[in-house]
């Protein structure tokens, strides 16, 4: 079947209360794993493709391979420029056909950040293309600022409901990733810290209020950083610090109930992958076939990711509804 475009997955999402998962692609492998366990799960799935994946890979190969994919599968399937960090860009991507994009501006200062997605949003509608943007940075739990009072902070790092509110209606954007403690790479938080959820809810509240519906919110550096796959990596010959920690996959449950649409997931498809692979060649060193120790991760992806839409993201079973 041909692609799915995103603002049709993004519906369906929102009706259904379910979330997304967004899953970065890098080479065939991950590619074959996440779609063949959302077919399995009959999952609708969107595949992220990152500035640094089109460096590694060519933008015509991952074009092909998911071409190849689309052409295999059943399930509904969308293609995400995640991370875009320029209008130029963004806008190949666009020409290329991808569904949606994102715009991450969340480094500038607020009017730079809006000015370079408003632009970013005027020619992708024109394309029929939908935009992503980020307010807000994704350092961590234990950068927050801190809230006094039960208020919200404007100098912090996190997302600012009444500047949530302002940004969506200045830029015009499709979906917009918040910051509420969730940070990239395999260490987010220290000892026992969480997503901040009530923020998430203002959040969603706050753009309710306004008259923007049932907006669509993004989680990026949503990935678990399971203790097994690490543990396993160190087993294997890894040297993964032990303060390795990621979201607590009770807090993405919650966050997808509360209006998290479409949920990142990278670093646990990359620690799957290295669990797997190092295991086979620490166990047979002697191994120098490719096939043998890309095949065993590829079915560890897979697990994790069946995983992942089954019980975390419970967007299993939606694909055909």
């Amino acid at each position: 079947m041909p692609l799915t475009h995103t603002k049709d997955l993004f519906a369906k999402a929102l009706k259904g209360k379910y979330a997304l998962g967004a899953f970065n692609v890098n080479n065939m492998e991950l590619l074959q794993a996440i779609v063949e366990a959302c077919e399995e799960e009959k999952a609708p799935v969107m595949l992220q493709i990152s500035k640094g994946a089109r460096q590694y890979a060519n933008p015509v190969y991952l074009k092909k391979l998911i071409e190849a994919a689309v052409s295999l599968s059943t399930i509904p399937i969308a293609v995400h420029l995640d991370h875009g960090d320029s209008f130029e860009l963004c806008k190949e991507c666009i020409d290329e056909g991808f569904t949606s994009v994102m715009i991450d501006g969340s480094h500038l200062p607020f009017d730079k950040n809006a000015e370079l997605c408003k632009k970013v949003v005027d020619y992708a509608h024109k394309h029929n293309c939908v935009v992503e943007a980020e307010l807000g940075q994704l350092v961590g739990a234990q950068f927050d600022e801190g809230e006094e009072g039960g208020g919200y902070s404007h100098g912090g790092y996190y997302t600012h409901p009444e500047e949530a509110v302002q940004f969506v209606k200045l830029t015009g954007v499709d979906s917009l990733a918040v910051a509420i403690g969730n940070s990239h790479g395999a260490y987010k938080f220290k000892g026992e810290q969480h997503l901040d959820l009530d923020r998430l809810k203002s959040i969603k509240k706050a753009l309710l209020d306004a008259g923007l519906g049932d907006y669509p919110l993004v989680l990026h550096g949503s990935s678990s950083v399971p203790r097994e796959l690490v543990e396993e990596i160190n087993k294997y010959g890894g040297k993964l610090g032990g303060e390795a920690s990621g979201v607590p996959e009770a807090d993405i449950e919650v966050a997808r109930r509360l209006g998290c649409t479409k949920v990142n997931i990278d670093t646990d498809l990359r620690l799957a992958m290295t669990a797997a692979i190092r295991k086979v060649l620490f166990e047979t060193p002697k191994e120098f076939d490719p096939r043998k120790y890309l095949g065993p991760a590829r079915a560890k992806v897979k697990e994790l990711v069946r995983h992942k839409v089954a019980n975390v993201l419970c967007c299993a079973v939606y694909a055909f509804d």
